[in-house]
């Protein structure tokens, strides 16, 4: 037995780091999984090391200077949307890490809209 390592919590445990109160729970977020590999590239690392300095490290959303880890490079037109683009630097924007789930949560709205399926097509 011993104790679970969240600061100050007195709680017995044993097996794993926490107890039930202070257990991680990751959030299910999609991932793009084909595009893992293509984030690792020094062509991405180099092409977000130019957003950064042509952004000059602000995001573009709310204006706040970010720095590090907290600095998202966003693509406008998703990959899986034209993939052609994911390397074109006018598609890139810098946004801090509270406006990228947000924008990248209307970036998909926006393009679920224009993926529906047009009955109309059937009825011709």
């Amino acid at each position: 037995m011993k104790y679970c390592a969240e600061q100050g919590c007195k709680t017995l445990i044993s097996s794993g780091r926490y107890c039930e109160n202070h257990k991680r729970r990751y959030k299910k977020k999609p991932v793009y999984s084909k595009n893992k590999s293509f984030y690792r590239t020094r062509d991405w690392k180099d092409l977000v090391s130019f957003v950064y300095e042509r952004d000059k490290g602000c995001c573009q959303r709310c204006g706040k200077f970010v720095f590090g880890k907290q600095a998202h490079a966003h693509h406008i037109v998703p990959i899986q949307i034209d993939p052609s683009k994911r390397l074109d630097s006018d598609n890139i924007i810098l946004l801090c890490n509270k406006c990228h789930p947000i924008v990248e949560k209307e970036t998909m709205e926006k393009y679920k809209k224009k993926n529906k399926f047009d009955w109309n097509v059937l009825l011709k």
